[in-house]
């Protein structure tokens, strides 16, 4: 029987997701698959490397270090007008600062993948996550939020975040043969997207990438569908969801780290708080 595990991401709010993974180390719970998106599989390689609290560590540790994240990065020489530290945040922290532990990834033995958007086609892909690339460039790609990140070329694919086109990937698990399936949002059940504020600036930026264009106005529409169809797959026990409680007032660029810890704290003691259910769910 394979065990999948579906990240959705949310910049920043994605350390929800850590708590809950943190849990799920606790628990001994182990996948075969485990495919994210942006910062969801971005987190989501410390638990494969079975690193508890590692992504709490270097958030809070960097979420006020203007190396990590701001408007200046974006006008500094060679971080492609991004605003977040690029090799500071997947060069500098996982191979220096807060070491990332390829061996224990190496050694385990499911597969996962990081979710793309690809500018030409306005489609997802799907690729898995290199363990030999101690430059992450594929989870540099997958993180690639519009405006905020540069367009990243990855395998002949020209990318931005997987979010736009497959923001909740929980169909490619099935697709990839998973028979169980825990996915963990990072969004409360009742939250409904709004069509995005900056879809005007999207469309002068994007103008050479049409397709793209199409997804990103259509993407209200496809998150909330794939909501509606995630949430029936739910009642029907196919899927297994984790959702936080509540992240009003947190932003994805959150810098307070009271919140950020809390919002950890949350998916923590609700792994723990299910714990058993979620291990009975994956034996059966």
């Amino acid at each position: 029987m394979k065990r999948g595990l579906v990240l959705e991401g949310g910049a920043l709010r994605t350390i929800y997701s850590s708590g809950v993974c943190d849990g799920f180390l606790e628990a001994g719970l182990e996948f075969d698959y485990v495919v994210g998106v942006s910062a969801g599989i971005a987190y989501g390689v410390s638990f494969l490397s079975g690193q508890y609290g590692r992504n709490l560590e270097i958030v809070t540790r960097y979420a006020n270090d203007k190396r990590y994240m701001s408007k200046r990065n974006m006008l500094r020489p060679g971080n492609r007008h991004c605003y977040f530290g690029l090799d500071f945040t997947y060069d500098e922290i996982p191979n220096k600062l807060v070491p990332f532990d390829y061996a224990a990834y190496d050694r385990w033995q499911g597969m996962a993948e990081a979710v793309v958007t690809d500018v030409e086609t306005g489609k997802a892909a799907y690729f898995p996550v290199d363990r030999e690339d101690k430059q992450f460039v594929l989870l540099r790609a997958t993180c690639a939020m519009p405006l905020l990140f540069p367009i990243f070329d990855y395998r002949g694919v020209r990318c931005l975040d997987g979010g736009v086109a497959d923001a909740i990937p929980w169909k490619r698990a099935l697709e990839m043969g998973c028979e169980k399936v825990v996915v963990v949002l990072t969004r409360e059940r009742e939250y409904h997207r709004q069509p995005d504020q900056f879809l005007g600036l999207m469309r002068a930026v994007y103008r050479q990438y049409p397709r793209f264009l199409d997804t990103m106005e259509r993407r209200v529409d496809l998150y909330e569908q794939s909501r509606r169809e995630l949430f029936e797959a739910e009642r029907q026990g196919k899927v297994l969801i984790y959702s936080p409680d509540s992240t009003q007032g947190f932003s994805r660029t959150e810098r307070d780290v009271v919140k950020i810890h809390a919002l950890w704290q949350q998916g923590l003691d609700h792994a723990r708080e299910r714990a058993d259910e979620t291990t009975a769910y994956l034996r059966e």
